[in-house]
């Protein structure tokens, strides 16, 4: 009850916002009869705290009805998830659609979005202070064209303890580091001192053990590594690029200058309790890589603690591929909004988008990082006293190659994978193999489970189709010598 409370208050102090920036300008609501506008997404309570109750004060004759994307699991799990939700489109007929970028792509160049260009036009709708790397994301993803707009984004950065590293008179983080960089720089702090008191060069509050294989994920995202190459379908893991980042990490985990618990640093209890046991929060980590969320732990602290003992937080843009140091792959969009074709409520649906995207709605929300970073730009420079430029100055990069992988390759095979993986890393971390031996073994074993697996998908669609299709022979596909998806997810993104 209190909760509701407190939402109702914040509501109202909201209005007054919005009440206040007003105006009578271009992209003014002209919707004068009632519409009704459906909305897909995932959870209405989430979506009107989020977007609606704020949208509705600004908007009388525009009722949302949210359609939501959980029905389509009502059955269980879903097998093939682009024709169930294209089946679930069909079926709602929603006016907005939010999608993320393989659908969004999918889906514009289908000609099953309506082009935004036009309204923008029309509206004189400002898209100038939005991030103008999303605004080319979203272009490219779609010929050229603007099918739709994210209010939010997600990316990672390198924190750093700038009292730390004046204390050790070493040359605090830059813009662009790699990994490399990241551990090298971690390898100058003092390694002395017993656990409880000691300070470390890196480590990730909140995430309890950092395992080689945690650390070799995330050494490997910033680099583009795959593990199944998304045109010859052939696991491609033995490659030298690979064997870099696994010798990193390990030479990294060697030399003690890693904060590595042995479990979870925290086993539960108080806020207070869990405050005390990140060491990048209370001032016994230099550097970390974390989201934008971390700023909110970083000003919470100051509040929980009551010995909290204060010190300078910076943070840059990084780490990058030493290829391509201009731009990030860590970099997630999971709500872009679209309009439906042929959708009888464009202009409304257009109203919702413009206002969930609009200088308004950002200013509101720059009051907190409950959703990410904004796509608005100069809301705000700074959060809990902290500048946020470094979230914005790499170039985004977005790979499909992962989506259009996890669409060709049965789902059994990665627990397979796994299976397979998790047994030679163990025989790595024991001492009982190479890494060169662990690598040659898992790509060989990983594609005897992949062909096979790829066989026995084959063979159930032609059944399920009627027809006797011979199944196809992945041992005919070109050998590639490049590095290759199943996606590695840094361990240390959202």
């Amino acid at each position: 009850m209190r909760n509701k409370w407190i939402q109702k208050i914040v509501l109202l102090a909201m209005v007054g916002l919005l009440l206040a920036g007003c105006t009578s300008g271009p992209g003014k609501n002209d919707v004068k009869t009632p519409t009704t506008v459906k909305v897909m997404y995932y959870s209405e309570d989430s979506f009107n705290q989020t977007y609606g109750d704020l949208f509705s004060i600004q908007n009388e004759n525009i009722e949302i009805e949210l359609v939501n994307t959980q029905k389509m699991y009502n059955d269980g799990p879903i097998e093939d998830y682009e024709k169930a939700l294209q089946d679930f489109i069909d079926q709602e007929q929603p006016d907005v659609l939010m999608l993320d970028t393989s659908t969004y792509s999918k889906m514009a160049s289908e000609g099953k979005l309506t082009e935004l260009d036009p309204l923008i036009e029309r509206d004189k709708y400002n898209i100038d202070t939005i991030y103008p790397a999303l605004i080319d994301i979203l272009k490219d993803k779609a010929g050229g064209k603007l099918y739709g707009l994210v209010p939010t984004f997600y990316r990672n950065v390198i924190f750093y303890n700038a009292d730390l590293f004046a204390e050790h008179g070493i040359e605090p983080p830059h813009d662009g580091m790699t990994w490399q960089d990241i551990i090298d720089t971690a390898r100058r702090f003092p390694t002395e001192g017993d656990a409880d008191t000691r300070v470390y060069g890196y480590g990730r509050d909140g995430y309890g053990s950092m395992t080689l294989d945690n650390l070799v994920s995330s050494i490997a995202s910033p680099l583009g590594l795959k593990v199944v190459n998304p045109e010859t379908l052939k696991v491609t893991v033995n490659t030298d690029a690979w064997k870099q980042a696994f010798k990193l990490a390990q030479d990294a985990l060697a030399s003690d200058a890693i904060y590595n618990p042995k479990e979870d640093s925290f086993g539960g209890g108080s806020m207070e309790e869990y405050y005390k046991s990140q060491l990048f929060l209370t001032g016994r980590m230099a550097m970390t890589i974390n989201s934008a969320y971390y700023l909110r732990d970083l000003k919470e602290i100051k509040n929980r603690l009551p010995d909290y003992k204060p010190f300078q937080v910076g943070i840059v843009a990084g780490p990058v591929d030493p290829a391509n140091p201009e731009i990030s792959r860590d970099v997630y969009l999971s709500n872009i909004f679209a309009i439906r074709a042929n959708s009888p409520n464009a202009d409304a649906a257009w109203e919702l988008i413009k206002f969930i995207n609009g200088e308004q709605y950002a200013k509101i929300k720059s009051r907190s990082m409950n959703d990410g970073l904004l796509s608005r730009m100069g809301m705000t420079k700074e959060y809990g006293g902290i500048n946020l430029d470094a979230f914005y100055k790499l170039k985004p990069q977005i790979d499909d190659s992962a989506n259009s992988v996890e669409d060709k390759i049965p789902a059994e095979f990665y627990g397979q994978y796994y299976s397979i993986y998790s047994r030679e890393i163990g025989l790595v971390e024991s001492k009982e193999k190479s890494v060169d031996e662990a690598l040659k073994t898992i790509e060989e074993e990983a594609q005897v489970a992949l062909d096979q697996a790829l066989k026995d998908k084959a063979a159930k669609d032609s059944s399920k189709a009627g027809t006797a299709t011979p199944p196809p022979d992945n041992e005919e596909q070109l050998e590639t010598e490049g590095d290759a998806t199943i996606s590695v997810e840094s361990s240390e993104s959202n």
